[in-house]
């Protein structure tokens, strides 16, 4: 059973509105999408254009929202990370090529393509949710975890 206090429903509205109302202004300021795995691939060469320093400011707001995220909270908040190397670069591959083998990555299907009624970007992010459901499931109840 999910336990779920007033703050932890809060932060996910909050987190909600903001994550949508930046990708409707970005839409709306740039024209581009949202999409997190596009803004970071298309930092390297050899893509070079007057878009670098919007993606630049996007990948670099990613970084800091935590950040600052934590800074204005009055008590602490722990994140914990695995310290198993091959199982962090093993997701990064998997996340990598889903990614790439499904034309984006969650926020660019599941927060704009849904949002602009794309009938392969509700394929996507059903697929994403399946997926992700079904390895809390494996890693809980198979595996243990």
């Amino acid at each position: 059973m999910l336990n779920l206090d007033a703050n932890t429903v809060l932060a996910a509205i909050v987190g909600g509105v903001l994550i949508g109302a930046s990708a409707v202004l970005l839409m709306a300021m740039t024209g581009r999408i949202a999409g997190v795995s596009g803004f970071l691939s298309r930092l390297l060469p050899p893509y070079s254009d007057d878009e670098f320093p919007v993606r630049l400011a996007f990948v670099a707001g990613l970084f800091a929202a935590p950040l600052v995220y934590a800074a204005a909270l009055v008590s602490p908040v722990t994140i914990e990370v695995t310290s198993n190397v091959p199982l962090l670069v093993a997701a990064g591959v998997l996340v990598g090529f889903g990614a790439v083998r499904g034309s984006g990555c969650t926020s660019g299907h599941g927060v704009c393509g849904n949002a602009r009624l794309s009938p392969r970007s509700l394929v996507a992010t059903c697929t994403f949710m399946t997926t992700g459901a079904l390895t809390v499931y494996a890693m809980r109840h198979m595996l243990g975890g």
